[in-house]
């Protein structure tokens, strides 16, 4: 079924915003929806099942922390096109708003929350522990050398993340693994919602703090890490985290050398934080 026409089933009076767009059918399609008497809403077309059903259980596991979306209805088309009906977010997000020290402080205290939750996210019983991330970290350091032309990574970077240890890790905890500024949605009254648990599972703590606070400085600056630091209320030191951005690095730069796109659209920066992480430069 055609998603327009699936998302004007499921709500016949709203109006009907297409947030993002299917590319090759590998990505799900978002839409908000303003319905009568102005409750708004999202409906999340799934490019597949199983990530409805990911998502369905890190949501139901979660119901009840702020900050994380409420599942309101969901099923699935005869066709076997999977559907959810989730509560709204905001329009912005971190990444497309005006640098506001307030709100990402209170985006820094939801992800401390998921953290804190210790709720059964996952049916992995150890999920991604420290052993997961020596033996990952390795592994992606050893395929990103083939890619070192390609991908114009200096010799002496490569030798040096091979040389370094792997980030440090805590006991793993409640994770979405990907909060990039993107994932939280910001409404007018300044509230903050993270979004897209199609991946969460158990992981470090640094896993999700690093990540979130290497690609806030990106967008903005470090005055924008320390709101972020403060609202999560953690007194780890940078430099614990920068080994795991690192890490992220690696990966991102990885992930680009094994599809089409051979260089990220920050490929220089990624590049130049990787060499910084490992002691390169």
């Amino acid at each position: 079924m055609d998603a327009l026409t699936l998302v004007a089933r499921i709500a016949p009076r709203a109006t009907v915003r297409e947030v993002t767009r299917a590319d090759g059918g590998h990505r799900n399609r978002v839409f908000r929806l303003l319905e009568e008497g102005g409750r708004a809403s999202v409906v999340k077309i799934y490019a597949t099942p199983g990530r409805e059903r990911r998502e369905r259980h890190a949501l139901e596991a979660l119901e009840g922390v702020d900050g994380v979306p409420r599942l309101i209805d969901r099923g699935v088309t005869p066709d076997g096109t999977a559907w959810a009906q989730l509560t709204d977010g905001g329009a912005w997000n971190l990444q497309t708003l005006t640098k506001n020290l307030d709100v990402i402080r209170r985006a820094g205290e939801i992800l401390r929350r998921v953290h804190d939750s210790k709720r059964p996210i996952t049916n992995l019983e150890g999920g991604m522990d420290g052993d997961y991330i020596a033996t990952h970290y390795s592994s992606t350091i050893e395929r990103l050398a083939r890619y070192r032309r390609k991908l114009q990574l200096p010799q002496s970077v490569l030798e040096a993340a091979a040389e370094a240890p792997p980030p440090a890790s805590s006991e793993p905890v409640t994770s979405h693994t990907h909060p990039t500024p993107d994932k939280f949605l910001v409404a007018e009254n300044g509230d903050v919602m993270l979004v897209d648990w199609e991946w969460a599972t158990l992981a470090p703590p640094e896993w999700d703090l690093s990540l979130a606070t290497w690609s806030l400085e990106g967008i903005h600056d470090t005055d924008a890490v320390d709101a972020f630091l403060a609202g999560y209320g953690t007194d780890a030191p940078r430099e614990r985290l920068g080994s795991w951005i690192g890490y992220h690095a690696a990966m991102q730069l990885l992930d680009a050398a094994e599809s089409r796109d051979t260089r990220l659209p920050d490929h220089d920066r990624v590049v130049a934080d990787f060499a910084k992480a490992v002691g390169a430069s």
